[in-house]
């Protein structure tokens, strides 16, 4: 008579019935899914011992079960992550979390090539000049407004060109005229020397130096015969036909000023009223 060969749990026979050993000893399968089967943390129902199990972080699914919570596709042989304890496939967290390019409206891939300015993103071949319409790439580009373009592109639109040579100015520059000039290019018109920043004056249109001008065109002095250029000491005193620096504007017996004062002419000589009185009593 052959010994009994019974489930440890219900004690049924398990003559001509599947079973599984647990550390050698036999469950019926009913049993077996009761005592050591995990729960599906999605259906909640009990993964039975023919049912393919997924496990990840503590938690087991079936494998129909372990799904993107966004699209229900399989899990099972994709790549996911985790979204406050939802599984999301990689298309639908990039979908939903990933950064849009703001040119095409479509989702920046994590890895791919992208650019990015101002708070937005651009896949590289979408970040284009809107001049030329090329990719910008790693190149220099100058955002206006909305609108961004390659540097020759924004130089041969915008930048302002010398009045002079009529050459883009990159960077510095005077204004002369309400007229963009490269340093180099604006010049004394008499000595040819450059004018940015140092003082200087015009005859009509064309700019001087100061010598130059001086020499050209000032009035000079009745006393000492330098010119009055507006410049330093640049108040004056004029009297008929002839002019003075205002600090030689003075008696010419007591060298007196006579700024403000009264005066009295001589010939070339000018005098204080003291004098006269002297002079003439």
């Amino acid at each position: 008579m052959s010994e009994p060969f019974d489930c440890d749990s219900c004690k049924e026979s398990l003559y001509d019935r599947k079973y599984i050993q647990v550390n050698d000893v036999p469950h019926c399968i009913p049993c077996y899914d009761r005592l050591y089967a995990n729960t599906c943390q999605e259906c909640k129902e009990l993964i039975e011992h023919n049912s393919r199990e997924l496990y990840y972080e503590d938690r087991h699914y079936h494998e129909h079960c372990f799904r993107c919570s966004r699209c229900s596709r399989s899990l099972a042989d994709e790549p996911f992550t985790c979204q406050e304890d939802a599984l999301v496939c990689n298309d639908c967290y990039c979908n939903e979390f990933s950064t849009k390019c703001v040119a095409c409206g479509k989702t920046v891939m994590p890895g791919s090539k992208r650019l990015e300015y101002g708070g937005c993103a651009w896949h590289e071949e979408c970040f284009v000049c809107c001049g030329c319409e090329q990719p910008i790439g790693a190149q220099s580009f100058i955002p206006d407004k909305d609108e961004y373009y390659c540097v020759p592109c924004y130089e041969g639109r915008f930048a302002p060109r010398c009045a002079h040579c009529k050459q883009i100015l990159v960077q510095g520059g005077v204004t002369y005229r309400d007229e963009p000039w490269h340093k180099e290019c604006f010049l004394c018109t008499g000595c040819k020397v450059q004018l940015a920043g140092q003082p200087f004056t015009t005859q009509g249109e064309d700019p001087y130096c100061v010598k130059c001008f001086s020499n050209l065109y000032a009035q000079k002095c009745s006393a000492c015969n330098k010119p009055i250029t507006g410049f330093g000491e640049g108040k004056y005193i004029s009297f008929e036909e002839r002019q003075w620096h205002q600090p030689c504007f003075k008696c010419s017996e007591c060298s007196v000023s006579l700024v403000g004062a009264g005066f009295f002419p001589d010939g070339t000589k000018i005098l204080c009223k003291t004098v006269c009185e002297q002079t003439f009593v």
